[in-house]
């Protein structure tokens, strides 16, 4: 599968990260189809999309966008409950949180939805996921499709942040990579290889802020500085635009809101 060939992008999820994903898919002039479990979510996610903050009526009202090009974008996005509706994508993405569990994610039920995604969707779509923390190679083994197989983390808010990791495995070919790292510049995002290692230990980004934010926290325990004293320090002394203290607690608010 060729970038040129990515016409159609599902999007497996409509939590905030799907809903951020598939908002800005839409505005690159992708067709757009959002799957999730109940109508409810999806209304949800669509109400996001158009009146949440940085949604698309306040693209309009800043005069980013033209009504008419807000009412286009969205002739582009088909919500859906039927996993069937996603058999012609080329590309699909998955967003899934945690289901029952509780968990920000779980994979077991990553591992069951791409087993059944594998036999759904044509055989030539790329399938991408967006976990921040579970090794790609993983769920791959699951689907016949390992060379069109990779990870694609986005960062909280999707559709405002720049960044997205391209997580490839040593079964991803290069055209694949190449795709979605073309994809993700046409979608107005920087894009940084990552290699899938094993083990469940996060990529690059939340690996470096979980180990910044575990050893602020030994320093508040070992009573070295308080909490909004380390928070000062990072944020005055390296221009970090939050503290390690602040961004956990900034971290566990957005995955409470992505349930």
């Amino acid at each position: 599968m060729k970038i040129q060939d990515i016409k159609c992008i599902g999007v497996l999820g409509a939590g905030v990260m799907g809903a951020g994903i598939s908002q800005t898919a839409i505005l690159a002039g992708y067709k757009v189809i959002t799957r999730d479990l109940t109508d409810e979510i999806l209304a949800r996610a669509k109400e996001n999309i158009i009146n949440g903050h940085f949604g698309l009526k306040e693209a309009v009202e800043h005069g980013k966008i033209t009504q008419e090009r807000m009412d286009k974008d969205l002739a582009n996005l088909t919500l859906t409950t039927k996993v069937e509706d996603l058999k012609n994508c080329d590309l699909v993405i998955e967003t899934i949180g945690g289901g029952p569990s509780g968990q920000v994610e779980n994979k077991d039920i990553k591992l069951k939805v791409f087993a059944e995604l594998d036999k759904v969707v044509k055989k030539n779509a790329i399938f991408a996921s967006n976990t921040s923390k579970f090794t790609i190679a993983d769920l791959a083994a699951v689907t016949s499709r390992k060379p069109l197989f990779i990870g694609m983390h986005w960062f909280s808010p999707a559709n405002l942040m720049k960044i997205v990791e391209v997580v490839w495995t040593p079964d991803t070919s290069e055209e694949t990579i190449q795709a979605i790292e073309t994809l993700s510049e046409k979608l107005g995002k920087m894009h940084v290889r990552v290699k899938d290692v094993p083990g469940d230990m996060a990529h690059v980004g939340y690996r470096v802020l979980f180990a910044a934010q575990e050893e602020a926290r030994k320093i508040v325990e070992q009573g070295i500085c308080t909490a909004e004293g380390v928070d000062i320090i990072m944020m005055g002394g390296f221009n970090w635009p939050a503290g390690p203290i602040g961004m956990s607690m900034s971290n566990r608010a957005n995955r409470v809101q992505k349930k």
